[in-house]
């Protein structure tokens, strides 16, 4: 309900609400310092990956709190005080990366990065755009890797790339499509500490696991450390790993893969046939770790930075535009961080 239409008395329960919740788990990371536990976004027990402090959600945090919303910046620090991927999808990704991976390895982290430039990308809807053609994706691969380094990251490779042909693109070519992103994961696979996981959709969108294998091969998804699910989508984390391990199955061998949990926290949404674009009533999904108790989940990630808009739909703003009170909805609903 948009706030102008909401009853007074319901915004100052709700605000109460959120600052009484808010003063509880403050109470409790407080007694978790006390006791030699971990309060600051469990950077202990969630360590691996590097947590970037200029996000829109860190800048957010900082700016409601400033202006006296203190619990609403409790809760957008659930997403500012978790590792969040970079998505490198413009011209000249060299900079940008090298950064990250730098300032990582600096804080004895590992970068999570999202290669999101092949041609035809997202075949022309809310996230178009890409090389201009397939030279220019080579040249743009190459510069990626190269700023890499030996540095440590994780690489996820062109979501949607895959599944996205397989349901149907007629702007892109298939075979040339399939070349670039074996080309990409092998190219990233040189670097000696990139972890590289080709993009296999999620378990809503190709259903019947076996129609995935021969195109996730001639995309070479044998030279990756596996493949990638769920990202930017809200399938469970159990849905997912089942999914997963079918895919793996079908494609024999011992492929591993990484889910993205950022926001699956309650679930898909079944309310219309966008449901992967900015469904209301979702939440965030379990933090950002390897331990993940599964040998073949290598990691779950935050692969799609929550409150960052699926498109322009429902409301929203631009794909990938920072969507405050959507970000805040996730982090109130969330369960597991």
């Amino acid at each position: 309900m948009p706030q102008s239409t909401t009853p007074p008395g319901h915004r100052h329960r709700t605000r109460a609400t959120r600052l009484r919740q808010a003063l509880t788990c403050a109470a409790a990371l407080a007694t978790l310092t006390a006791t030699g536990g971990t309060a600051a976004g469990a950077q202990k027990e969630f360590g691996e990956f590097w947590v970037n402090p200029d996000t829109p959600a860190a800048h957010q945090s900082a700016t409601w709190r400033k202006s006296g919303r203190v619990a609403d910046a409790w809760f957008i620090d659930r997403i500012a005080n978790r590792a969040q991927a970079e998505w490198l999808h413009d011209d000249n990704p060299a900079d940008t990366v090298r950064a990250h991976v730098e300032k990582a390895a600096a804080a004895d982290r590992t970068a999570v990065l999202v290669a999101y430039y092949v041609p035809h990308r997202d075949c022309g809807d809310y996230s178009a755009g890409g090389a201009r053609d397939a030279a220019h994706y080579r040249t743009w691969i190459d510069a990626f890797a190269t700023a890499i380094g030996s540095h440590a990251a994780y690489v996820v490779v062109e979501p949607d790339a895959v599944a996205q042909q397989i349901a149907g693109c007629d702007r892109a070519d298939a075979p040339e499509r399939y070349a670039l992103l074996a080309y990409a994961v092998a190219r990233l696979k040189q670097q000696p500490a990139t972890k590289v996981y080709l993009d296999a959709g999620n378990a809503g969108w190709i259903p019947q696991e076996s129609r995935l294998v021969e195109p996730l091969r001639l995309a070479g998804v044998d030279r990756a450390d596996g493949f990638a699910l769920n990202v930017s989508n809200y399938r469970t984390t159990a849905e997912s790993a089942a999914y997963g391990h079918r895919v793996a199955r079908a494609l024999g061998g011992d492929p591993h893969f990484v889910i993205d949990t950022s926001r699956n926290g309650n679930g898909p949404y079944s309310g219309d046939d966008k449901a992967w674009c900015n469904p209301p009533g979702r939440a965030l999904g379990t933090a950002p770790t390897t331990r993940t108790g599964d040998p073949s989940i290598d990691a779950y990630l935050w692969i799609k930075r929550p409150g960052e808009s699926d498109g322009t739909c429902r409301g929203g703003p631009a794909a990938g535009a920072w969507w405050p009170e959507y970000a805040l909805g996730l982090a109130i609903r969330a369960q597991t961080v």
